[in-house]
């Protein structure tokens, strides 16, 4: 038997939510850049010059940007949760007693993916 298994089994289960979570984000940025060529294939497919207005601004520069940072917030996040998940079980199995790290790093990338994805959504709404 694993000396505290328990604590290791919540580990991985935490680092694989977050390796979900990173692949989930990735998904989401890949769909954003296939649909904003989608729309951009279906803009210069159109003779009418009034219908190709609205779908260029919708496919602009944005959509592309947007999509691409968060394909590589969804990377940055599946690198961090692997250094997050072997630094904690090197602390699990350590004898020494350890502070309860800061969580900065989460924090900080967690609330630039959910402000990506909020600007990317208001984008959208207004467009």
């Amino acid at each position: 038997m694993i000396r505290d298994y328990r604590d290791h089994a919540a580990n991985e289960r935490t680092f694989l939510a977050w390796v979900r979570t990173g692949i989930a984000v990735i998904a989401l940025g890949v769909v954003i850049e296939k649909f904003n060529l989608f729309l951009l294939t279906l803009a210069a497919s159109l003779g009418d010059a009034a219908h190709r207005l609205p779908l260029a601004r919708v496919s602009g520069g944005v959509a592309h940007y947007e999509g691409l940072a968060l394909i590589f917030g969804g990377v940055a996040l599946l690198v961090l949760a692997t250094i997050r998940f072997a630094r904690t079980t090197w602390r699990l199995d350590d004898t020494q007693m350890h502070s309860a790290s800061n969580l900065r790093t989460e924090l900080v990338l967690s609330g630039a993916l959910v402000l990506l994805i909020g600007s990317y959504s208001i984008y959208l709404a207004l467009s």
